[in-house]
């Protein structure tokens, strides 16, 4: 803090006061940039395991069913086409009794909307299917 004293010019041993604010804004805009910074680490700091990527080489049975999803959102059941989910869901409920229950493995085109596999994922679960596996490219060699 600063005071400037006047000059005795006049006789009059006046003082004048005044705060000098340029510290004061200067250390305010610091920590403004600091709470900047670690406000969100401080949100995010939840510990999570999260998925990594990896290859992993998948047995083709002769039991598994494949479900595929075009771009457009038709289902496939191998290579015919599904209708309605009311129908894979009929299919689904046949080999849901049999044991070992077959793996379903869904192929879900990369540009296909969410709903087309949500409703795969749907019947799924109405037909009481346990193993839903998805198919995927792998990811380029050495990337």
């Amino acid at each position: 803090m600063s005071m400037n004293v006047g000059s005795s010019d006049n006789g009059e041993d006046a003082v004048m006061s005044a705060i000098n604010t340029t510290p004061l804004v200067d250390v305010m805009l610091v920590l403004l940039i600091i709470f900047l910074i670690t406000i969100p680490v401080v949100t995010t700091s939840i510990k999570l395991s999260l998925p990594k990527e990896r290859v992993e080489i998948r047995e083709t049975k002769p039991e598994n069913v494949i479900i595929s999803v075009n771009q457009a959102g038709d289902i496939f059941w191998y290579e015919a086409r599904i209708k309605s989910v009311d129908e894979l869901v009929a299919k689904l409920k046949k080999i849901s009794n049999v044991k070992p229950q077959p793996e379903v493995q869904v192929r879900g085109d990369a540009n296909a909307r969410y709903e087309g596999v949500g409703k795969v994922l749907l019947a799924c679960q109405r037909a009481g299917i346990v193993k839903v596996a998805f198919i995927t490219e792998p990811p380029p060699l050495g990337g």
